[in-house]
């Protein structure tokens, strides 16, 4: 067994010991043991329990995003500072600096790829089970928590006639449907570059200031919007049936996710939060100071939000001085 086999060894065990509970469970409701549709549900099991399990972690990462976004001015004026200086001291100082200014606000570059980080090892287990099921079937035997019995009836189950082992690149097993396997493969690939980079999107359209739309951040980002759901859809040709089920359910999730998120939890000053600021004005609620927002600009945002809805109204609103002191 090489590094990354015992690396990955309790990392397969895990998977298949969740599909497995899910497996069991739907057969004892009444669902097919080899059902390709029992199989496809246990998937999806394993992607809700890993999700779950991974929401404090979210939680984190849209914290450290939004407080990426709210550190881009500081950041410009630390890059300002050391503008044309190339030096080994000042590019030193520079670093010490930026990563003082982190430390200072509770974040960093690499916190908002958490989720991403923590599921890579489940997803690679994950294919490495279902990669391995037609050799296992083979041989006479197990995969992970898997046994010989559990391996034949994935390895023959299937959806729509294409097996789950089943890979665009690599051939359909005997017995499956190759135009099957194509047009399911094509459909899932879609869907899941389609989500990923819905995703991003929703996240630079709505939910970023206009300092971080401005900001060198911002340009990673826009790069990241199209590399990714290439990465993922070049990959996907070599992802079992199986794999991609995983992939798209996990990616709905998050687009599902990101979107409760922009709309409840906004980042202070972009558009989803003064869309958010307009609601609460309109129904005659309270502003709220949007998760670390300060106090000014949550009232220039309600002010801003309130003025909007008494327009649509027709009324007028007498303009007040800043400073004007309460009674």
């Amino acid at each position: 067994m090489d590094f990354f086999e015992t690396i990955m060894f309790p990392f397969k065990w895990l998977v298949s010991i969740i599909m497995v509970g899910f497996h069991e469970g739907l057969t004892a409701i009444g669902l097919p043991e080899a059902s390709g549709w029992t199989w496809t549900l246990s998937i999806i099991g394993l992607v809700l329990v890993i999700r779950a399990a991974l929401i404090p972690v979210f939680v984190k990462q849209i914290k450290a995003q939004r407080g990426m976004q709210l550190l881009q001015p500081d950041l410009k004026k630390l890059q300002d500072k050391y503008k044309g200086k190339t030096d080994q001291l000042s590019r030193q100082a520079m670093a010490q600096e930026q990563m003082a200014m982190y430390k200072k606000h509770g974040t960093n570059p690499f916190s908002a790829c958490l989720p991403m980080l923590i599921q890579m090892p489940f997803f690679f287990a994950l294919f490495q089970v279902l990669s391995g099921i037609s050799t296992n079937a083979r041989e006479g035997e197990g995969v992970g928590a898997m046994n010989h019995e559990q391996v034949v009836q994935f390895d023959q189950s299937s959806i729509f006639g294409a097996p789950l082992s089943a890979t665009l690149l690599h051939g359909t097993p005997p017995g499956g449907n190759v135009v099957a396997v194509w047009i399911l493969s094509i459909i899932m690939i879609l869907a899941m570059t389609a989500s990923q980079f819905i995703t991003q999107k929703q996240i630079m359209a709505k939910n970023m200031s206009e300092e971080a739309m401005a900001s060198p951040f911002m340009r990673q980002q826009k790069m990241m919007l199209y590399i990714l759901p290439i990465v993922f859809g070049v990959g996907g040709i070599n992802f079992p049936i199986g794999v991609l089920i995983y992939w798209t359910t996990t990616n709905l999730w998050t687009m599902g996710q990101q979107f409760f998120v922009i709309r409840r939890m906004p980042t202070p000053g972009s558009p989803a939060a003064k869309a958010l600021a307009e609601r609460r004005a309109a129904k005659g609620l309270p502003a709220l100071p949007i998760l670390g927002g300060k106090k000014a600009d949550v009232e220039a945002e309600a002010a801003a939000a309130a003025a909007a809805v008494a327009e649509a109204k027709g009324q007028r609103i007498q303009p007040q001085r800043k400073n004007r002191k309460k009674k």
